[in-house]
């Protein structure tokens, strides 16, 4: 019994525990993420945005959360009901389940597998389900051609980051997500030029600019945001394939769209940006724990995303598409020949 207790009961209530605790964060910082996305699009348009719900309006995402909640949710009467409340609770699930394997520090992760960047691949891929489940269910010939255009939205950008994740493999040798942020203290341009303490050229930012780019627009594409807002491009669709969508299940898509793009954002930092590693580490910036830097990094790459959300025009569909196969993916696909031709020529491969 007592072997029982503390090989499999006590280490599965401590992961639940961790669990609990990384989803009450998630949720308290998605909440200011959608608090800061409409603060930055307002400051650009010169308006103040929300201001009146607590000070400065930062209980403005709360207010919106009870509202969703105390609405009834109406069902169209031709819908299939089961699949019409399953398709947001797949779509909120698999979003909050991909920050199983994320990395904050080092150590800090609920579950460090090998294969994290697999695991995140996978979960990111299945998130298309939720989409094409609301689509169809909703009985609707609107709802079901716009879940069409948005799963092909979603699969045709998830071919680049495939890719973009592949140059970074190479460079690194490991599936672990961990192993990646350790490689960049490690190994890079700055221990190849002999400038040890200016980690941050280990950083691939520099290295896989190209991929940097390619995989920071592939995820403005992959989580639907603007100027790739084509999921619900309100202007045409009024929602796309939630159109039918209100109350609390509009919310839980809302809720897994903005997970997903802090999971993009973390990825970004964690690929690009040495994960919860310094710049410099050298004091004072090594006095600062791992985990500010890590969130500081995640901000700024949001900061990007709600800056492009203001100030560029949306694309047409067709434009949208040519850009992910005729742009991102002979682009994405010579560069993993690149990096793997460099990487083998100059013996900078990992062992």
């Amino acid at each position: 019994m007592t072997a029982l207790w503390s090989d499999y009961i006590w280490p599965l209530l401590i992961t639940v525990g961790e669990s609990l605790l990384l989803l009450i964060i998630l949720l308290i910082v998605v909440a200011y993420i959608l608090y800061a996305d409409r603060k930055i699009w307002a400051a650009v348009q010169i308006r103040r945005g929300p201001n009146v719900v607590g000070p400065w309006g930062l209980f403005q995402s709360f207010a919106d959360l009870l509202k969703f909640v105390l609405k009834e949710p109406i069902i169209p009467a031709g819908a299939n009901k089961g699949v019409f409340l399953l398709a947001p609770l797949v779509t909120c699930v698999l979003a909050l389940a991909a920050w199983a394997v994320i990395p904050v520090n080092a150590g800090w992760v609920i579950s460090n597998i090998n294969v994290g960047i697999l695991y995140i691949f996978a979960i990111s891929s299945l998130g298309v389900y939720g989409v094409i489940m609301a689509g169809w269910a909703s009985n609707s010939k609107y709802p079901f051609l716009a879940a069409l255009r948005s799963a092909a939205q979603m699969v045709s950008y998830e071919v680049s980051i495939g890719f973009v994740i592949i140059t970074v493999l190479l460079c690194v040798g490991s599936l672990n997500l961990s192993a990646i942020v350790e490689a960049q203290r490690d190994h890079g341009l700055a221990s190849l030029i002999g400038l040890p303490w200016l980690t941050v050229l280990n950083w691939y930012w520099l290295p896989l600019f190209p991929m940097l780019v390619i995989f920071f627009v592939s995820a403005l594409a992959e989580t639907n945001r603007p100027p790739f807002d084509l999921v619900e491009a309100e202007s045409e669709l009024v929602a796309g394939f939630m159109v039918e969508y209100g109350s609390t299940p509009y919310m839980m898509f809302m809720l897994g769209e903005y997970v997903a793009v802090t999971t993009m954002c973390a990825m970004c930092t964690i690929l690009f940006l040495g994960g919860w590693l310094p710049p410099f580490p050298v004091p004072p910036f090594t006095w600062i724990p791992g985990v500010i830097w890590f969130v500081l990094k995640a901000v700024f790459v949001f900061f990007m995303f709600a800056m492009v959300k203001a100030f560029v025009p949306r694309y047409r569909y067709d434009q949208l598409m040519r850009l992910g196969w005729k742009v991102f993916l002979p682009i994405s696909l010579a560069m993993v020949a690149i990096v793997a031709g460099v990487l083998q020529l100059t013996g900078w491969a990992p062992k």
